[in-house]
């Protein structure tokens, strides 16, 4: 169910059509993004709101290590959604692996 910094980049240069949620705080997205869109964890609850109409569509949900993305995942999957990827390793594993290029 999660997903690869290299899965990731191999989806973005594609062109694939998927939901990308960074799910930081506004002040690390301004520093470096991937191209998601912001929704803070702690307003998760207003974004399960707002994609009720995607539960069965592939999101993939990032935050700086994989730790909040996990959560965020985990409420999501309680919620109904069947397709909702972490990325492994945050922004943290991009960086290490792709430097601060973005995607």
């Amino acid at each position: 169910m999660d997903i690869t910094v290299q899965e990731l980049r191999q989806k973005l240069e594609a062109g694939e059509k998927f939901i990308f949620i960074d799910v930081r705080e506004p002040y690390e997205y301004e520093e470096f993004n991937l191209g998601a869109e912001l929704r803070p964890l702690g307003n998760i609850m207003q974004t399960l709101m707002d994609l009720e109409d995607h539960k069965g569509d592939e999101i993939i949900v990032h935050c700086r290590s994989g730790a909040r993305s996990g959560q965020a995942q985990a409420l999501m999957m309680s919620s109904g959604f069947t397709n909702v990827r972490n990325l492994i390793g945050g922004v943290l594993a991009w960086k290490d692996a792709f430097g601060s290029s973005m995607p």
